[in-house]
C-alpha cells in the first residue's frame, strides 16, 4: 500500500504539477504587484479614483457594494491583459519563430474539392478517381 503511494508521488505528472503550482504562484505575486504597483495607479492618474470600495448603492437597510465588484472586475480585466500581452503574445511569436512548418497529409480531391489523404486514389466523397501524388524523391529535389 505505501508502495503504491511512493510510485503515485513519483510519477511524471504528479512532479510536473507540483513545480506547475509552485511556478505559477511565483509568477502569480509578480503579475499581482504589476496590476496593483504600476497599473492601479496609473489609472488613479488617469480616471482620479483608483479604488471603487466606497461606491455603495443603499437598499433599505442593506448596502450593495458594487464598488468592490467593480474592483474586482477591473483587477481581472488588468491581469487578464497582463498576461495576455506580457506572456501570451511574446510565447506566441517565440514558438512561431522556432517551429517548423507542419507537413499536411490532405490534399484536394479535383472533382469536388474535399480533403483526402495524399496516397489515396479515390475520393471518400463523390468517389471519383484521382490521380496518385507521387512523393518527391531526393533525385528530382
Amino acid at each position: 500500500m505505501l508502495s503504491g503511494f511512493k510510485k503515485f508521488l513519483l510519477r511524471g505528472n504528479v512532479l510536473e504539477l507540483a513545480v506547475a503550482v509552485i511556478i505559477g504562484t511565483a509568477f502569480n505575486a509578480i503579475v499581482q504587484s504589476l496590476v496593483k504597483d504600476v497599473f492601479t495607479p496609473l489609472l488613479a492618474a488617469i480616471g482620479g479614483q483608483p479604488h471603487f470600495e466606497k461606491l455603495v448603492l443603499k437598499v433599505g437597510s442593506g448596502e450593495i457594494k458594487y464598488g468592490v465588484f467593480l474592483n474586482a472586475v477591473f483587477s481581472f480585466l488588468i491581469v487578464a491583459a497582463v498576461i495576455y500581452f506580457f506572456v501570451i503574445t511574446p510565447y506566441e511569436k517565440l514558438t512561431a519563430r522556432f517551429s517548423s512548418p507542419e507537413e499536411t497529409t490532405l490534399r484536394e480531391c479535383p472533382e469536388c474539392l474535399s480533403e483526402i489523404p495524399k496516397a489515396a486514389v479515390r475520393c471518400s466523397h463523390c468517389t471519383a478517381q484521382v490521380a496518385p501524388l507521387t512523393e518527391p524523391t531526393s533525385e528530382t529535389r
